[in-house]
């Protein structure tokens, strides 16, 4: 079955509550979306019940599935044996041979399945949430919002932020001309130099739903110095305007400095939650 990107987006959307445990959100295929149309789409899994989805995955990199599950069947034990079933199977077409991983955070009974059948934890995650009916410090940077005339600015310190990162204008410009940027903005923070010294992408789900920071980063070359906490701050301000009730993160846990900034900037953090990892060609 094709999978029709909108469809996906406004069912994440309306699942995304701020009673709710974090999972896949709006804005995770979002900044997946630099990658182009064709390959998002290809990447996305969905789950129907009765002609509605009622679960979502994004196949991550090649080995890594993330979840979201519809409220309303994250206790359908039937639904949960027909994705354990799929993603444990190579031949279903969800997940490949060898090690993969599952990032199922509000599927308990999908979890127990699992574990049943071999799947073991992996390392734990840390989200944090921001309910912005309550004031935000005022970031003490110059902050811009993303455009064609700074992007090249915007993917420089991206590169710069995280090692490894392929990130170009060409990659912002597919993620900007998706349908999921509707609802989205970049931000860059600069120092008093005028040094852009720190990115971030925010995500808004709607008027009254969670909003997801992702990614947020600070140029290497510009590190302890607060530059992580004030772009949190900004990205937090631009959220409130866009109508979320709170915002979301999630950083692995051995990640401390990053827990540390989110903390620093007023975030809560909430329990950890840990993925799964199967080793070998399946389970059963």
């Amino acid at each position: 079955m094709s999978i029709d990107l909108n469809e996906s987006l406004q069912a994440l959307r309306k699942w995304q509550k701020d009673e709710s445990r974090v999972q896949l959100h709006p804005g995770d295929i979002g900044w997946y979306t630099r990658n182009g149309q064709k390959a998002t789409t290809n990447a996305i899994r969905n789950w129907f019940r009765d002609g509605e989805i009622v679960a979502i995955g994004l196949l991550d990199g090649a080995n890594l599935l993330r979840l979201a599950i519809a409220p309303q069947a994250q206790n359908d034990l039937e639904l949960a044996q027909q994705m354990a079933e799929d993603i444990s199977q190579p031949d279903h077409g969800i997940l490949p041979k060898g090690e993969v991983f599952v990032e199922a955070r509000t599927g308990d009974l999908l979890n127990k399945i699992l574990i049943d059948r071999g799947w073991q934890t992996d390392d734990p995650w840390t989200p944090l949430n921001f309910d912005l009916s309550q004031p935000i410090e005022k970031s003490k940077l110059h902050v811009e919002i993303v455009g064609s005339e700074n992007v090249d600015t915007r993917c420089a310190v991206q590169r710069a932020s995280f090692v490894g990162s392929t990130f170009t204008k060409e990659k912002w410009h597919a993620m900007a001309n998706s349908p999921t940027y509707d609802d989205a903005r970049c931000l860059l923070v600069y120092d008093d130099s005028k040094n852009a010294v720190a990115t971030a992408t925010v995500w808004s789900a709607g008027q009254g739903r969670p909003g997801l920071i992702e990614p947020l980063g600070v140029h290497q070359n510009h590190r302890g110095k607060g530059y992580g906490k004030e772009v949190t701050l900004a990205c937090l301000e631009v959220l409130k305007k866009l109508g979320s009730s709170s915002a979301i993160v999630c950083t692995i846990s051995s990640n401390v400095a990053a827990v540390a900034t989110y903390k620093s900037a007023g975030f809560k953090e909430l329990p950890r939650v840990y993925d799964l990892s199967r080793v070998g060609a399946s389970s059963n």
